[in-house]
């Protein structure tokens, strides 16, 4: 078993038990403290919509935030994105036990008080580096969403407004605002 100060790798991260909440940054762990019950309930509905409308069309599917993403290796990236979509054409007969290799389809990143804006940036770049079709920033202070495509762009949607899926998941929509809601 490899120490925390050793811990380089995405195995050494997976088969190291207790950690608690981290990520693996080219090679260094960052440790990250418990998100707080806000940022997981705006997770938890976020993953509930777009479970509810991607499971009974089969298009993929929906992971929480505990779940890990190896994005790059040699030096390794692990990150787990509060919400993911994986389309199912890339998963084959299972999901792996460990790491998923590569990025999701859409990452869903939820802003903590505490989160910087370049750190929030890096991570974006992060994911459209690694080949996500779309990033979503959820804001709950703002109640904004950010909605990155792989080209880059970026609109910034109010809760007044509706988010779609896009190219990636035809047909979903939702009312931003229905991400906040309790």
């Amino acid at each position: 078993m490899a120490t925390v100060d050793h811990i380089t790798t995405a195995e050494q991260l997976f088969l190291t038990p207790g950690l608690g909440r981290c990520e693996l940054l080219r090679g260094e762990l960052v440790v990250m403290s418990p998100a707080g019950s806000e940022h997981g309930m705006i997770a938890a509905s976020i993953a509930a919509l777009l479970r509810e409308f991607v499971k009974p069309r089969r298009l993929g599917v929906v992971l929480g935030a505990e779940t890990g993403f190896k994005i790059t290796q040699d030096p390794d990236t692990v990150r787990a994105p509060d919400v993911a979509f994986i389309r199912a054409d890339r998963i084959g007969e299972k999901l792996p036990k460990g790491y998923f290799p590569g990025a999701p389809d859409l990452a869903v990143e939820v802003l903590s008080p505490d989160d910087r804006a370049g750190e929030v940036f890096e991570k974006v770049q992060n994911w459209l580096d690694a080949g996500c079709t779309a990033v979503w920033v959820v804001d709950p202070k703002s109640q904004t969403v950010t909605v990155y495509d792989a080209a880059r762009n970026a609109v910034v949607l109010k809760a007044t407004q509706t988010i779609d899926g896009g190219d990636l998941l035809p047909g979903f929509s939702s009312p931003v605002a229905e991400f906040f809601a309790f």
